[in-house]
Formats: C-alpha cells, structure tokens, sequence
C-alpha cells in the first residue's frame, strides 16, 4: 500500500470540503449579490445556478480523483476496470448535481458518460 498516495487522497477531501464550503460562503454569495450579473435566459437565476453549479461539479471531480488516489495507493493497485467505475460514479454524481434544478441541460451528457464509461468495463 502507498502511503504517499493516501495521504494525497486525503489532502484532496480536504481541499474539497475547503473549496466547496469557503467558496460558497465568501465567493458564490458575495457574487451573487452583484447587480450586474449577465440575464441569460431572462433572469440572473440561471447565471446564478449555472455558477454554483460548475462550482460545484469541481468539488466532485476532486473527489472523483481522491477516489483514484486511494484505490491506485491498495497494494494490488487500481484495476482498468476499478478506475472506470470510480470516473462513471463521478459522473453519475456529476449528473445529481447538474440535475438537481432541472434547467442546466449538461446533467444529460454527466449521465450519458457515466453509463457510456461503465459499460467499457462492466
């Protein structure tokens, strides 16, 4: 087992929980109280989602890569068929974040690769 690999793993979460917490509280909710944010579709609630959104989908992505780090750090190594499961749960996950509103459509193309990635190794 690596050692140094774990170790990365868990300095990934916590670089999750940092940004994901810290840029929603200082970042996302100081910019959303700007006036001047771009309309699109109508409103600045979409420009809003879509920012949290991709804000986000960052922080799954980090842990989709912590997942990584951790199954390559086991002694027998992180198989081809292991790491697709790891990338298709991250996007499936991607896919729950994208789709939790409703109006950003990238929750389809999330979905649409996690399934594609899994049946690869199935």
């Amino acid at each position: 087992m690596s050692g140094l690999l774990l170790v990365s793993a868990g300095l990934t979460i916590l670089v999750v929980g940092a940004h994901s917490y810290l840029g929603e509280r200082y970042i996302l909710v100081r910019l959303f109280r700007r006036n001047d944010l771009p309309k699109l579709f109508g409103g600045t609630e979409f420009t809003k989602q879509t920012l949290r959104l991709v804000w986000h989908v960052t922080s799954v992505a980090f842990l989709g890569f912590a997942s990584l780090l951790a199954s390559l750090a086991m002694s027998e190594g992180a198989s081809p068929a292991m790491q697709a499961q790891i990338i298709s749960a991250t996007f499936a996950v991607s896919g729950v974040v994208a789709g939790s509103r409703g109006r950003h459509l990238s929750w389809i193309v999330f979905f649409a690769l996690a399934v594609l990635t899994w049946l690869a190794y199935p």
